[in-house]
């Protein structure tokens, strides 16, 4: 899998975690996204709603079905069991170390073989000021690619790489299907060549491998 050079694309996401050897056999079964991908143990207290939501974007319902499916066995939890919506068909799961993954397609109807390609993967941070943070992001270099205001903002980047957003933390919660209330660790790290540094609402960035 190829790594985008921009300093200012996300290229790896770390999940911080209690149990490296059930988190490991997790996502080496639920999901395939490489070097983009990497756990570590820690032992940092966190409680309720982290503050964030991953999201894996695809083609067509029949892989948020593959994919959702792969990770319930694997051994995650349903939040939101995938259905048709206004906007297009997902689901959202809980994986065993806690991170919240969201699963989705704009599309309605399967236009082919089931596959487990991943278009897109997003990391949505739910923060407390959206255009402040938003602004702490672009004095770093991103570039805003979509904005509604003081709502949701969307980060330009490389279609390699990992893709971030940003959006009130109790819409972050509420898409998700949790309570919005939390403490503690966020228990993700982001790496990426604007690290070492950390956001307004605590989310640690570190600099790209």
């Amino acid at each position: 899998m190829n790594i985008s050079t921009d300093q200012t694309t996300i290229e790896s996401v770390t999940l911080e975690v209690s149990d490296l050897a059930t988190a490991t056999a997790f996502y080496d079964a639920a999901f395939d996204l490489g070097d983009k991908l990497h756990i570590r143990a820690t032992d940092a207290p966190t409680n309720g709603f982290r503050g964030y939501i991953l999201s894996l974007v695809v083609s067509q319902p029949s892989t948020v079905d593959s994919l959702i499916g792969s990770a319930l066995d694997a051994g995650a939890a349903t939040i939101k069991p995938a259905k048709k919506s206004f906007w297009g068909y997902g689901g959202v799961i809980q994986a065993p170390d806690g991170a919240i993954w969201k699963v989705a397609t704009s599309a309605k109807k399967d236009t082919g073989p089931a596959t487990r390609a991943i278009d897109d993967f997003v990391v949505l941070l739910g923060v407390d000021k959206v255009k402040a943070t938003k602004q702490f992001y672009v004095d770093r270099g991103l570039t805003v690619g979509k904005s509604f205001g003081s709502k949701y903002v969307e980060f330009e980047a490389p279609a390699s790489s990992v893709k971030l957003a940003l959006y009130g933390r109790k819409a972050a919660a509420k898409d998700a299907g949790v309570d919005p209330e939390g403490a503690g660790s966020h228990r993700i790290v982001l790496g990426s060549g604007i690290g070492p540094c950390a956001d307004p609402d605590g989310f640690v960035w570190e600099a790209g491998r």
